[in-house]
């Protein structure tokens, strides 16, 4: 029994020598946690999306009156007759809602802060410049047929729409661009010449414009991000517009009772004016918020 006790207490012995000998043994380290390093954003990529704004005019409309003359050949008024018409060329409503889409590509050199190249073409509906073509009378020594209708042949029919194809260029501070804009710019007015009931011009025209604005990229997680782009972007813009319209005095200005339109070389229409008997450009500036869905580099 006593060997048995001895041999016991050897046994006990030997298993607290051994956990005392592997407790000094070196263990071995656990490894490093993982590093995931964080994407640094850049504005690299193609981008498509949609804008909304206010558009006015900004071109000087005070300009020097324009005095229509006729006769009864132009059937504007009485056969045998004659009248005058003055038009004071001034400023009028050019203001309204401007909205559309635009695509572009940009170029970040460094990502996370640097310079940024791109282009950005857009399209826009307008809906101003409709009333910048009425017609008065403010002398004639005989009336109008009932019905007939004189215009300004000064006055610029209102845009339909209008377009732009423009370069960018500007900084980046991480998810933040500030960029300025110009290029090359389009637009037409259709439907209604001088806001003549039976006219149809289309009117296209080009000019240029310029501008710039500010820009912000949203996380890819933003709930804005219905498209799974790489990211959402919103912006802010400005843009000031000139659309060329040279400088003819032709053009229709004039409709019988009948509804036929009298143009500036119909019979018995004289023109005069103190030089102010030109067409003048189409200006005007938007102001717009836009959201832009990036592919590309995050």
């Amino acid at each position: 029994m006593k060997a048995i006790l001895r041999a016991g207490t050897a046994l006990a012995g030997i298993v607290v020598a051994g956990s005392a000998l592997a407790a000094d043994l070196p263990r071995r380290a656990a490894p490093p946690p993982v590093f995931t390093p964080v994407p640094v954003f850049t504005w690299t990529g193609f981008y498509a999306g949609f804008n909304a704004g206010y558009g006015f005019g900004t071109n000087d409309g005070n300009r020097a009156p324009t005095v229509v003359g006729v006769n009864g050949a132009s059937g504007l008024v009485a056969p045998g007759t004659t009248a005058a018409f003055a038009f004071s060329n001034a400023r009028e409503n050019t203001d309204g809602f401007v909205g559309g889409g635009q695509i572009g590509y940009n170029y970040q050199f460094t990502p996370g802060s640097g310079i940024v190249v791109g282009v950005e073409a857009d399209a826009q509906y307008v809906d101003f410049g409709r009333n910048r073509n009425q017609f008065g009378i403010a002398t004639g020594s005989a009336p109008l047929l009932t019905g007939a209708q004189v215009f300004n042949p000064n006055g610029v029919s209102g845009l339909d729409y209008f377009g732009t194809v423009r370069g960018r260029l500007g900084y980046a501070f991480d998810r933040t661009l500030v960029y300025g804009t110009g290029g090359f710019a389009y637009g037409a007015g259709g439907g209604r010449d001088f806001g003549l009931p039976n006219g149809s011009n289309d009117d296209f025209r080009t000019g240029w414009a310029a501008g710039g604005g500010i820009e912000y990229a949203l996380p890819t997680d933003s709930f804005l991000n219905f498209f799974r782009s790489s990211a959402v972007t919103l912006k802010v813009e400005g843009l000031y517009v000139n659309l060329d319209r040279g400088s003819r005095t032709t053009g229709a200005f004039g409709a019988t009772p009948a509804g036929a339109l009298v143009y500036t070389n119909s019979p018995g229409v004289v023109l005069a004016s103190g030089g102010g008997a030109r067409e003048r450009d189409t200006e005007f500036a938007v102001v717009r918020a836009g959201i832009n869905y990036k592919f590309g580099s995050y």
